[in-house]
């Protein structure tokens, strides 16, 4: 069985001290790879530092991340397009549009993700999104940018039904990971109603780990337990969501 973590932070200071037993326990897991989305210039070192550690367990995107999104935008952007010019990323990410925090760059959010789709499209890589209290804007944005090179995955995804089955028909996978689990939440309603074939398996690493890990620090492991949820909600077996999934990933990241 071959389970992918198609989001994750295992660069973060927090797995600064134990990194090697993270990813022991992830393989020990049947997690084969991580994909690992940038989020600033901050981060593009220590993401790269970890590629090395193992090249062919992680995989590394490059992006900058909404929230990021400041007054030195344009610097920043810059840093991140002269990633792309020169390392083999497999994608761009994370990218996107957060209203959650601050809006005071809401219209420079905008800017720049529209450019990042634009390079990806340009450079026919596969995008990883990130949405947070701005789903209306963020598909108006890719029905105007959708053309055949544009393809990615709303990642952690947090919209509704309706939403998600307009990401789905413009060609887009849906991230789902340990919320899931969460009582509160409504993911699982709409885990139920969409097809495995449209699914992608992710952590987010540090954050939101799977219940029965709460309040703990995320990790790529837990893509089983994930994984687990999801073949019961959806009534078949764990093997048949590794398998369709890991097919899901390897088909958009083409690796």
């Amino acid at each position: 069985m071959i389970l992918i973590d198609t989001h994750t932070h295992l660069y973060d200071e927090s797995f600064k001290e134990d990194i090697k037993s993270v990813i022991e326990r992830s393989k020990n897991n049947s997690v084969n790879y991580a994909l690992l989305p940038n989020i600033d210039s901050s981060s593009i070192d220590s993401l790269k530092k970890l590629v090395q550690v193992d090249s062919d367990y992680f995989k590394p995107m490059m992006g900058l991340h909404p929230c990021s999104v400041a007054s030195n935008w344009e610097e920043e952007l810059g840093i991140i397009k002269a990633e792309l010019d020169s390392y083999p990323y497999m994608a761009i990410g994370e990218i996107g549009l957060d209203y959650h925090w601050d809006l005071t760059y809401k219209e420079a959010q905008k800017e720049v993700f529209i450019k990042q789709l634009r390079w990806a499209k340009e450079k026919k890589l596969p995008v990883s999104i990130h949405s947070r209290k701005a789903y209306a804007d963020l598909l108006h944005i890719l029905r105007e940018e959708k053309t055949d090179d544009l393809q990615g995955v709303l990642h952690c995804f947090g919209g509704d039904l309706t939403e998600a089955h307009k990401a789905i028909d413009m060609g887009f996978y849906i991230g789902i990971g340990g919320v899931v689990t969460y009582k509160n939440s409504s993911m699982a309603e709409i885990v139920k109603a969409i097809n495995l074939n449209y699914i992608l398996l992710e952590t987010d690493a540090p954050y939101l780990p799977p219940v029965p890990y709460r309040g703990k620090r995320n990790e790529s492991s837990y893509i089983h337990t994930i994984a687990s949820f999801i073949a019961t909600l959806k009534q078949v077996t764990l093997e048949e969501v590794a398998m369709q999934t890991t097919e899901n990933a390897k088909k958009l990241y083409k690796f």
